[in-house]
């Protein structure tokens, strides 16, 4: 177990080193979880999915995530963070072997579900940092790492196109498991870090599971942040889970690689926002989550111009990915600042309503364009990102 010392004691608990390596952690496991999205269609026509059951392959990752987020993120306020983060980093590796080596569409389910769950070991990374930092430097710690987290979301429909068009599905996951594998040594070689004092007392898994609902209920930043969240994720899950369907039509009639490339746009502005967990170190984190809302807001109608101008979309790309990864870093920080040692349960039940916000953006989107088209569709972001602004400026009011 780490050893418990005051915040600014000794060393310091996590170096820059230590920070890469948590971020590259993040960005590598959590992209395994979207490999799958651009590849359904190469998958099911290689092992005789037919396409209307194609989509469970992509939900098969997702419902073990959010299985992952409920009962393994709060193990880590029982038991020696870095030895969980590395069974769990293991475990993805065999998930994505049997992904990897399948030859049908059961083998094939079951390893995306274990990928699914044990990718969790992200919101693990996240809860580690957390626990170990002190209040000065836990903004910044968390922004970086995080920021791994957005990086790999983003990019991984990019990677898995690209090696898919230039070799084969089977070899995304394949690599995965090899680099995971790697990750996963490098994390045991790691030197026991010492945590933050939390002030809460310790409590039980059964007590932890149940967080989401118990946090949801008795604690109103967690509550007011986690709908933040909510609909904030709803309006990122619409722009990237939407916006093959405006690219890939007239007049750009772009490929699932250049598609892609857009990721790389969106991580510059993700990257860009790692800053602001430094900005809530200084006390400044209620003024960037309410000029990053209001940014959220504004960047729809640049990205409502995907049929026009590419030029806006990007730009359109770089403000929302900007906005969202602000408002993701601050709101961590601010939950789990009462109580960094029970930063597992909180955040796990924080990431709760992160996925539940994706999903619903991502269907949402689908039907809403199919619909009315990529207008309505950006009408709809604004809308999730207009949502979270509202809960926002009302929690606000309500404490003036």
């Amino acid at each position: 177990m780490t050893e418990c010392a005051a915040p600014g004691a000794g060393p310091k608990a996590v170096t820059g080193a230590v920070r890469g390596l948590l971020a590259v952690l993040c960005a590598v496991a959590v992209a395994n979880v979207y490999y799958a999205q651009p590849l359904v269609e190469r998958i099911g026509a290689d092992l005789g999915i037919p396409e209307a059951g194609t989509g469970a392959v992509v939900a098969a990752a997702q419902a073990g995530y959010l299985v992952g987020l409920v009962l393994l993120v709060p193990l880590g306020d029982l038991v020696d963070r870095r030895a969980l983060i590395a069974v769990q980093l293991a475990a993805v590796a065999a998930g994505c072997a049997l992904v990897a080596l399948a030859t049908g569409s059961t083998v094939l389910l079951a390893g995306m579900a274990v990928v699914g769950l044990f990718s969790v070991v992200v919101q693990v990374a996240v809860a580690h940092v957390a626990a170990v930092s002190g209040p000065a430097e836990r903004g910044r710690n968390m922004g970086t790492v995080t920021g791994g987290v957005v990086v790999g979301v983003i990019l991984a429909r990019t990677v898995s196109g690209t090696v898919a068009d230039l070799a084969d599905w089977r070899w995304v996951y394949a690599g995965s498991a090899v680099l995971v594998t790697a990750l996963a040594a490098a994390v045991v070689a790691l030197p026991p870090a010492r945590r933050a004092c939390g002030r809460g007392p310790a409590v039980g898994y059964t007590r932890a599971v149940a967080s989401v609902f118990t946090l949801t209920a008795t604690d109103r930043v967690f509550r007011v942040r986690a709908l933040v969240c909510l609909f904030l994720f709803a309006s990122f899950g619409v722009l990237w889970s939407g916006m093959a369907l405006p690219l890939g039509a007239g007049p750009w009639h772009l490929s699932t690689t250049q598609i892609g490339l857009f990721g790389l746009v969106g991580a510059a502005g993700a990257l860009g926002a790692a800053r602001a967990g430094r900005w809530a170190d200084r006390g400044l984190g209620g003024a960037v989550t309410t000029g990053s809302l209001a940014a959220a807001v504004a960047a729809w109608p640049l990205i409502g111009q995907a049929g026009n101008s590419l030029v806006w979309f990007a730009a359109g790309v770089v403000v929302l990915d900007f906005a969202v990864q602000a408002v993701h870093v601050t709101s961590q920080d601010r939950i789990v600042a009462a109580d960094p040692g029970s930063s597992g349960r909180t955040i796990g039940a924080y990431m709760v309503f992160y996925s539940s916000g994706s999903a619903l953006g991502a269907v949402t989107a689908a039907w809403v364009y199919a619909q009315a088209g990529w207008g309505a569709v950006s009408v709809l972001g604004a809308a999730y990102a207009g949502a979270a602004l509202a809960v926002w400026l009302a929690d606000r009011r309500a404490g003036a």
